[in-house]
């Protein structure tokens, strides 16, 4: 697998934590989409993105598997890969690691390129793609995690 982006490390915070003693599944997702905060302005869809060019990016889908609890204080790092793109998408793929090394949660995104005057989907500007093309080359996945590209789904006999 390539080296993933790691966020900076994140605390859990006690309103994150539900009546269980264990952080919320809610939370999980802020983990994961303020990790993407953290390297989406390198593949060029910071904060000035929709202000200066008048594009952004909207998540059309997003899987999380639950692996661990994550308790109040905990400290974790988000590691991002991006697994695929096109014109006008991208999928990444990440983990929560916890500071002693273990996994508690996967999540997996599949992001589309938005037009604001729209809104709608539309290809990348080609300096962003280029942008995306060297953020994959660095924190692409090959093979892809196993836990990656997963279904929901209950299986029958």
């Amino acid at each position: 697998m390539g080296t993933p982006h790691i966020s900076e490390i994140k605390t859990i915070k006690p309103e994150w934590i539900d009546y269980n003693g264990h952080l919320n599944m809610a939370f999980y997702n802020v983990l994961f989409d303020n990790a993407a905060d953290d390297f989406y302005p390198e593949i060029g869809f910071g904060p000035d993105y929709v202000t200066d060019r008048n594009h952004t990016t909207y998540t059309a889908e997003f899987h999380i598997c639950y692996l661990r609890e994550l308790h109040l204080d905990a400290r974790v790092r988000v590691h991002s890969w991006l697994l695929d793109f096109d014109e006008k998408r991208f999928h990444t793929y990440q983990e929560i690691h916890h500071e002693d090394g273990w996994i508690a949660a996967t999540g997996e995104a599949l992001g589309l390129h938005i037009d604001m005057s729209g809104p709608k989907v539309a290809p990348m500007p080609p300096d962003v793609y280029e942008r995306l093309e060297k953020f994959h080359e660095k924190h692409g996945a090959d093979p892809w995690p196993d836990r990656a590209g997963r279904a929901i789904g209950i299986k029958r006999k």
